[in-house]
């Protein structure tokens, strides 16, 4: 019962994004990031949570993209500032700040070195880019990795919010060094 409430509940979001019109911009989503997504992203496999879950099984790549939280700005002088680690689907990578619209030249370098590093280097192996549900970040981050010419790109579109309400296992992550 838990598993036909949960398609129900994805099955209205779906059609609450179509329904609101939701499409892909050309170039990069560059606002908003936190919005109803669109259902597709040419040249990706959009994923339903259990198909992410058969993938993750199988031994695909999986990227997190959710974004580091930002210092507090009302920080005492010298306090120290300890990031937290993210509950994140076992296994991911954790590379933060790479689903921007625009993105510095450090953190592309970032973003190719994790994804490399994610796949062993192999251009065509599952990769799976994931962040929250109605997160444009993920969307962002899944389509500079197929422009950087990963073949078998997979975007999880309800993220770890759909993961963990499908019941699947969360584990705690530290963001990818090197940025």
């Amino acid at each position: 019962m838990r598993h036909a409430a949960f398609l129900a509940a994805l099955l209205a979001l779906s059609v609450t994004a179509v329904a609101q019109g939701v499409r892909g911009p050309e170039g990069y989503r560059m606002d908003n990031y936190r919005a109803p997504v669109p259902d597709t992203l040419p040249g990706a496999r959009v994923l339903s949570v259990e198909e992410a879950h058969a993938l993750w099984g199988a031994g695909a790549a999986f990227v997190d993209v959710l974004p580091r939280p930002p210092r507090p700005a009302n920080l005492p002088a010298g306090t120290i500032w300890r990031e937290q680690p993210r509950a994140s689907i076992p296994g991911a990578r954790w590379l933060p700040n790479v689903g921007y619209g625009a993105i510095a030249e450090v953190t592309e370098a970032y973003f190719k070195a994790g994804l490399e590093q994610a796949t062993g280097g192999n251009m065509a192996k599952p990769l799976v880019i994931f962040c929250l549900a109605e997160c444009w970040m993920s969307w962002n981050a899944a389509k500079r990795a197929l422009e950087y010419g990963y073949t078998a790109v997979h975007w999880l579109p309800e993220g770890t919010d759909g993961w963990a309400r499908a019941g699947y296992p969360l584990g705690m992550v530290a963001a990818e060094p090197g940025y």
